[in-house]
């Protein structure tokens, strides 16, 4: 009969997983919501027992970002990890992570100080660093991520590859809600108002989508576009950038896989979106 387990010790969790053969790794900072859920099936397609951990990481929050108000809701969020299948919740509190004060930490390459790393300093290095720890803890053959932190996938990527970690990182879409809009738990900080102006960000890059699509390739007035209609309509913009997806970089001048990424800040919400692009011929 399943039975979902709920573990908080470290050594408890490594004995628990010790005679696992096929691990599947979610991690997750919690306030779960469908896109998260989509990860956890994800993972059941790659191995028997699936892990999810649920710790809001301290190590990425800058100053000015809202490590006091992200919302905890384990019990919900337990709740429904049990019906979407999870084996394992991996619940750890601050101190069982770090014993003593995190002295050592991931130094990342120039790409996590751009985009998103621009206006969040520090914060992908909290990120590799707290993922490499997980890593180390729980040992899967597979860990899962959320193609919506397009910038986060990539760095994590760079970190298995470049530092020879024996886990297969697995991407999965981006889930919507039926307007379009990219689930977030930050979604939830939006305004009535402003959740119906939210649209607007994944609207822009879809014009910018069809453009590409149709042999348009001036990069740099198609992000301007986007960036004014979103500032005539209220928001603060962070980067509108369309990159080469392996690096994030301005594209080569034949480059056919490309994504377009987004930041920008509808009231007192910062939302990040991006969208795949591959061009044909």
């Amino acid at each position: 009969m399943y039975s979902m387990e709920i573990i908080a010790a470290i050594s408890v969790l490594r004995e628990r997983l010790e005679s696992e053969q096929s691990v599947a790794f979610v991690p997750t900072m919690g306030n779960l919501h469908e896109g998260h859920l989509a990860l956890v099936r994800l993972a059941k397609e790659h191995a028997k027992c699936v892990v999810v951990s649920i710790f809001v990481n301290p190590l990425q929050f800058g100053p000015n970002d809202d490590l006091d108000k992200y919302p905890r809701t384990l019990a919900d969020d337990c709740t429904k990890l049990r019906d979407a299948g999870a084996d394992v919740v991996f619940t750890p509190s601050v101190s069982e992570l770090f014993p003593v004060p995190q002295t050592v930490s991931i130094a990342l390459p120039a790409i996590s100080t751009q985009l998103c790393g621009a206006f969040r300093p520090g914060h992908f290095s909290g990120v590799a660093t707290i993922v490499l720890k997980l890593l180390n803890i729980v040992q899967p053959k597979v860990a899962i991520f959320g193609k919506k932190d397009y910038q986060q996938l990539h760095v994590l990527r760079t970190l298995v590859e470049q530092l020879n970690l024996p886990v297969l990182i697995v991407a999965g879409e981006t889930v919507r809600a039926s307007d379009g809009l990219a689930l977030s738990s930050r979604n939830g900080y939006l305004l009535p108002d402003e959740s119906e102006q939210a649209i607007r960000l994944v609207n822009n890059l879809h014009q910018i989508k069809q453009s590409l699509l149709a042999g348009v390739y001036a990069y740099a007035e198609l992000e301007a576009q986007a960036r004014t209609d979103l500032e005539v309509h209220g928001w603060r913009v962070d980067y509108i950038m369309i990159c080469a997806q392996k690096t994030l970089q301005t594209p080569l001048a034949d480059e056919k896989s490309l994504v377009i990424l987004a930041a920008a800040w509808l009231g007192k919400t910062r939302l990040i979106d991006n969208l795949e692009v591959t061009i044909q011929g």
